[in-house]
């Protein structure tokens, strides 16, 4: 082999074996950090694009997840305080048959019938979801809706409204004497309040298929990005120890090789 104190072809080589092993042990040893094996656009810029975009979507469905377990969570506050609201009204129902009987203290009766009633009001006035009144109407949303997106690009509106203008006058405070209380008619008011229930229910079961579509959807679309980007740790582990013994070899050949040239030094003495 000829020597020039010019250039050294084979530790110039060994130089850029070096380079090779290093970067790919780096890479090795990154995707074991991360756990996965796209980092970058640079890694696979196909793969990269795909699981962005999944990951775009999961983030959407998760926060719609949330709002449809807010929306449950409102329902059911709604439904407790309505299902308590007509089991009242059943006891007052029952107390307005029972003045039919002429025996019957009408008084005493129409007293039952206010404290009924005034329970009922406060149900009413005092039923919250994060301050906001369902039922009173002081505190709803514009038009009485309650708007919660349960997916991506879906919105499902809930609308409590139709109670807030029941009229309870006849119900509560001084409004049943002993004079009215058979002509007290609550017909209207159990009518809205059981419709109202029916409604809740139709939208409990909504949003139950929506909560179980969420959670399979996300979990399909994270283990789909588990799989485009998740490293094969043991592969790389490997990858990374045969590296790792690649360069030390490759730094004692370098150093050996650059040290060639020094024999011409023989040559002169």
């Amino acid at each position: 082999m000829a020597f020039s104190i010019y250039g050294n072809s084979a530790a110039t080589q060994a130089y850029n074996s070096l380079l090779t092993t290093t970067n790919s042990t780096q890479n090795a040893q990154l995707q074991l950090a991360s756990g996965k094996s796209i980092n970058s656009p640079s890694d696979n810029s196909s793969g990269f694009r795909v699981s962005s975009e999944l990951n775009t979507q999961i983030t959407l469905m998760q926060a719609a997840s949330t709002n449809v377990s807010s929306a449950q969570n409102l329902l059911s506050t709604g439904e407790s305080a309505l299902s308590n609201v007509n089991d009242l009204l059943t006891q007052i129902q029952g107390t307005i048959s029972s003045a039919s009987d002429p025996t019957a203290d009408l008084s005493s009766l129409a007293s039952d019938i206010n404290s009924l009633g005034n329970e009922i009001s406060a149900i009413f006035t005092n039923t919250n979801f994060n301050s906001t009144a369902l039922l009173s109407g002081s505190t709803l949303p514009t038009g009485g809706n309650f708007v919660f997106a349960t997916g991506p690009n879906e919105k499902t509106t809930i609308n409590f409204g139709n109670l807030t203008t029941l009229n309870l006058s006849s119900i509560t405070g001084s409004g049943a004497t002993a004079s009215n209380i058979t002509s007290i008619n609550i017909s209207a008011l159990q009518t809205a309040v059981q419709n109202a229930l029916g409604s809740i229910g139709n939208y409990e079961q909504r949003m139950s298929v929506k909560a179980n579509y969420l959670t399979s959807a996300i979990t399909n679309a994270q283990s789909t990005v588990d799989s485009l980007t998740g490293a094969d740790t043991a592969k790389e582990q490997l990858a990374s120890t045969q590296g790792q013994i690649a360069e030390q070899i490759s730094t004692s050949m370098l150093s050996q090789l650059s040290q060639a040239p020094q024999q011409l030094l023989k040559l002169f003495q």
